[in-house]
């Protein structure tokens, strides 16, 4: 996996990530069944969490867990939409976010968490579906990142293999330190 060191750095528990230079199709079905486990890793992190904890940011100067479990649904969602993009339009641009605005949209505070991990679900079963039936030609398709450049879909499936446990792991790492 494309990701350094586990990190004490709050921000990246599982390090920084860092896109492959290749990928092997043995990588590629490693990272599609990370994808197909994010859902139940978030769910599994936040499972007995009160309302205060919710509230609690992962980190000084960060988002909290209820910020953390509503971006990740909103985050895979682009990917997704760029997946589709790039499936079917040639090296299509597409346009980024300003995900810590959308962090603090007003139906970020009183949406149930349920909602957000309903919404993972459903996603993501149909994002690995799609996923599990590309073949090598249309994983080397590509989108173009107007910060990152061209990005190759394979390349992307590691990062969001990642991001879910990154995700996760903010969570995770703060019931450890927080003794929940």
């Amino acid at each position: 996996m494309p990701e350094s060191a586990p990190s004490p750095d709050l921000r990246y528990p599982l390090g920084k990530f860092s896109f492959p230079v290749t990928v092997t199709a043995d990588e590629r079905n490693r990272w599609i069944s990370q994808i197909a486990e994010a859902p139940s890793r978030l769910r599994a992190a936040v499972a007995g969490l009160t309302a205060e904890q919710l509230s609690t940011p992962y980190r000084p100067e960060g988002w909290t867990v209820r910020q953390v479990v509503h971006h990740v649904p909103e985050s895979h969602m682009n990917a997704y939409i760029r997946f589709k993009l790039a499936l079917t339009e040639n090296e299509p641009a597409i346009k980024p976010y300003d995900e810590a605005a959308w962090a603090k949209l007003p139906d970020v505070a009183v949406t149930p968490i349920a909602t957000s991990l309903a919404l993972l679900d459903a996603l993501h079963e149909r994002w690995v579906t799609l996923l599990r039936l590309l073949d090598d030609g249309q994983f080397a398709r590509v989108f173009r990142h107007p910060a990152l450049g061209v990005i190759r879909l394979d390349a992307n499936i590691a990062l969001y293999a990642w991001h879910g446990k990154h995700h996760a792991a903010h969570i995770t790492t703060l019931r450890d330190r927080m003794g929940w």
